[in-house]
């Protein structure tokens, strides 16, 4: 896969794993957006955005095809661990935004900010540590 292939890829994915995070969020925060809420909905979009992104990034970026229930259990818990502190980064980003502006746009500005950063860092851990082929 060319450079300019990976990156469109890697960035639609992005994309649509945080889409599919903010959109999740949104759904918990029109029930109510106090901290409770708030903190759920961050946990809950952050889990959806790691399920899509994980099985997009196996499939079409690292090319992962191996099977079984050990070797997923393993690499999604690596997965996992690699995203906890790019996880921090967006979690930091969209916190400090809110607790500023104390509104969603500029908090899911925030979040977009910070899950960019994140994901530029997590691409490197994951091909380092998670899809290097050698498990």
């Amino acid at each position: 896969m060319t450079l300019q292939t990976l990156i469109i890829r890697y960035t639609a994915f992005a994309i649509i794993a945080t889409f599919l995070n903010l959109s999740s969020q949104r759904v918990i925060l029109l029930i109510d957006n106090r901290l409770p809420y708030f903190m759920t909905a961050v946990a809950v979009g952050t889990l959806v955005g790691l399920g899509v992104k994980y099985y997009l990034d196996k499939r079409w970026i690292f090319f992962d095809h191996k099977k079984g229930v050990h070797h997923y259990s393993r690499q999604f818990s690596l997965y996992a661990l690699m995203g906890i502190f790019t996880t921090t980064i967006f979690w930091g980003f969209e916190t400090v935004f809110w607790l500023i502006w104390q509104n969603h746009f500029m908090r899911e500005i925030g979040a977009i900010i910070g899950l960019a950063i994140g994901y530029v860092v997590k691409y490197h851990l994951d091909k380092r540590y998670v899809f290097c082929h050698d498990s």
